[in-house]
């Protein structure tokens, strides 16, 4: 009998998640299988996969072919490495110890990576959901600025008038207060000229006389 490692969907629409099987190649798609292996949710980031390594090795020692989308999560979660590395302890160049610890050491760095891109995905996150709330804030403040301004009391408004009217009558006043003095000046000018000519004529008058003389 002829077996596929597949993928069964499950969920609701807009939002799959599926099962890692192991089924016969002519059953229906999401008909019945021989032993369910994993699932795989891609709604997730990063993706949530979870595989049963060992019992995946054994399908595959036994013939089972995986389809494409099967192959790239297992070669993910490591079954394809340790099929081979199992190989390798049949003919004899790897012991199950070696294979064992070169296993091993492959999940620890496969582990290290994933969690390095978990922290990268929380710090993103992190910026993204400040610079919203800076954007909330700033949005709320202009909102609050200008209800403030629209409600500001009549009383306000009429201080502003009254003050300004003051200025007016304060400027017309210095107005009226420089004008005469201005009209001051221009009445002593003739009072100084007529002081002047005088001067003139007493000067002139002394000369007269000695020259009658």
């Amino acid at each position: 009998m002829p077996v596929k490692i597949r993928l069964q969907r499950h969920g609701k629409k807009g939002k799959p998640f599926y099962w890692i099987v192991a089924a016969d190649s002519r059953a229906k798609r999401d008909g019945k299988f021989l032993e369910k292996l994993g699932i795989y949710n891609p709604n997730t980031n990063p993706a949530t996969i979870e595989v049963k390594v060992d019992n995946s090795v054994e399908w595959l020692n036994n013939g089972a072919q995986p389809t494409d989308t099967a192959r790239a999560i297992l070669s993910y979660k490591g079954v394809l490495l340790k099929h081979h590395l199992m190989g390798g302890v049949r003919k004899g160049a790897l012991t199950e110890e070696q294979a064992e610890e070169k296993f091993n050491a492959w999940i620890a760095e496969k582990d290290k990576a994933v969690a390095s891109k978990v922290s990268g995905l929380d710090k993103a996150k992190a910026d993204a959901k400040a610079k919203a709330l800076a954007a909330e804030k700033e949005v709320n403040e202009k909102r609050a600025l200008a209800a403030a301004e629209a409600e500001m009391p009549e009383e306000i408004v009429e201080s502003e008038i009254i003050v300004e009217e003051a200025a007016a009558e304060v400027a017309e006043a210095v107005e009226e207060t420089e004008a005469p003095a201005v009209e001051e000046t221009k009445e002593e000018a003739p009072a100084a000229e007529e002081k002047a000519a005088d001067t003139d004529s007493e000067e002139k008058a002394p000369a007269a006389a000695k020259e009658e003389e």
